[in-house]
Formats: C-alpha cells, sequence, structure tokens
C-alpha cells in the first residue's frame, strides 16, 4: 500500500477488510492523519446503525421481487453526503493543486523570463545611453574639436541649418539641426558619413530631428563630410535617394590624420 493508498483505506478498515499488515500501517497512519481518523470515526458510527437492520425480519418473497426489479429499475448515481465529497475533493486537492502549480509555473516562467529578457534590454539600452552620453562629453572637452555650421540646403528646405563638431583626436562627430520639415509617419531622418561618393549610415535624428545634438554611429575614419536624407522608419543600410541635405567637415578632417 502506497502512501497515497493509506487516504483510501478507510472504508476497508472500519469493515475489518485489511490485511493484517496493512491494518497494522493503517493504524499507525491513523496517528498522524486526522482527516482520516475524523472519517473512521463516521464510518463506524454509520456502520453501527447500519448494523440492527440484520436483525430485521426479511418479508417473504423480497428476494425475488428485488431480483425481478433489478432489470426494470434504472439505477442512479449515489448520492454522496456534503461532508464526504468535501473530504473526496480534499484528498483530490494535493493533485489538481500540483496541476494547477504547475500550470502556473509555466505561465509564470514564460512571463518571469519575459520580464527577466526585458530588464536586461532596458539595462543595455541604459548603458548604451551613457557610454553615448559619455563619448558626447569627450568629444565636446577635446581640445581639438571643431565647429562647422551652415544650411543644410538641397531638398530640406531653406531654414533647414545644421551644425556638426569634429574632433581628430577622439576620431568621432556630433551633429544638430534647425528648420527641419515634418516627416510623414513611418518615416526618419538618417545620417550619413560622406567620403565622396561613399555613404555609409551614422545614426538617426529623432524627436523630428530638430534640435538635440547627437553623436554620429561609428568613428570618421576619413570620411569629408556627412549627409542628411529621409529613410523608412528603423532606418536602411543604404540611402533610398540621394542626400537630402549636405555637410562638410571642418577642413583639418579632410588632413591625414592618425586613428583613434
Amino acid at each position: 500500500m502506497s502512501a497515497a493508498e493509506l487516504h483510501t483505506a478507510t472504508g476497508a478498515y472500519v469493515l475489518h477488510a485489511l490485511p493484517k499488515q496493512e491494518r497494522a500501517r493503517f493504524e499507525r497512519h491513523l496517528g498522524a492523519c486526522e482527516a482520516c481518523a475524523q472519517e473512521v470515526r463516521e464510518l463506524a458510527a454509520t456502520a453501527a446503525r447500519l448494523g440492527p437492520a440484520v436483525a430485521v425480519a426479511v418479508p417473504e418473497r423480497m428476494k425475488e421481487q428485488v431480483l425481478h426489479r433489478i432489470a426494470t429499475v434504472r439505477q442512479e448515481p449515489p448520492r454522496v453526503p456534503l461532508r464526504a465529497r468535501v473530504r473526496s475533493w480534499r484528498r483530490a486537492l494535493p493533485g489538481f493543486a500540483l496541476a494547477a502549480c504547475l500550470v502556473g509555473a509555466a505561465g509564470f516562467g514564460t512571463v518571469a523570463v519575459w520580464q527577466y529578457e526585458a530588464a536586461q534590454d532596458a539595462r543595455s539600452q541604459a548603458l548604451r545611453e551613457r557610454q553615448r552620453a559619455a563619448a558626447l562629453d569627450a568629444l565636446l572637452a577635446a581640445p581639438d574639436a571643431e565647429v562647422a555650421a551652415g544650411g543644410l540646403g538641397g531638398g530640406l528646405g531653406s531654414g533647414a541649418r545644421g551644425t556638426v563638431i569634429v574632433s581628430r583626436a577622439q576620431d568621432r562627430a556630433a551633429f544638430a539641426a534647425s528648420g527641419l520639415p515634418e516627416l510623414p509617419a513611418r518615416k526618419v531622418y538618417q545620417l550619413w558619413f560622406a567620403d565622396g561618393e561613399v555613404m555609409r549610415p551614422a545614426g538617426l535624428l529623432g524627436g523630428g530631428g530638430t534640435g538635440r545634438l547627437v553623436l554620429l554611429d561609428g568613428r570618421i575614419d576619413g570620411a569629408t563630410g556627412m549627409g542628411v536624407t529621409v529613410e523608412p522608419a528603423g532606418g536602411s543600410p543604404h540611402p533610398t535617394t540621394e542626400p537630402l541635405g549636405l555637410m562638410e567637415f571642418p577642413a583639418q578632417e579632410r588632413a591625414e590624420s592618425p586613428r583613434a
């Protein structure tokens, strides 16, 4: 008899139907399980009430009538008392609870993984922002930092202006724009390093592209200027149109210089 089966042996115990060895084990179990002890007391009381019915004289032909009617009377399901149903559910509860816990754990595990990944993404994003802020501060504080400002021209209109800050020692550049036309939904301003006809991505201009100084992604690496295009949201690996605005870097940036 397993530990789980001990809880189902109350009826057999009350009716003295357990083998000697199992009966001894069940009696030890009763000392530690109040629920089974209570059920044994209740079943014993029920058996005591049913006992006197054996002494009642059975009417003649009762057995014959019962056997005859068995074939014609529909059997009804047993009517389980509320307390018995509660006890049944109580026994089943650990199994249901385990299943519920497993389902809950699976759901919680998914949420926990998602929360962990979201937290990791947030920490990574915060770290990148701190690194960009530190690089921008270093660029602005660089002794060789040069500033160039002027109109962007081209397809951005006469009111579009840009300011670029360049440090050869840092091999980095930053850019700020003003007067850029408002873009339609799902479009974004993208920056590019320009070295002759070669254009390579240098980041996106957020917030409509106006008034914010942004650090260009990547190193200058010989670029002589920068361009601005309008691209689909998220940017493009290559310009999808001719640059709408162009700016040259300060003259010193066109000279040969050491890598940072």
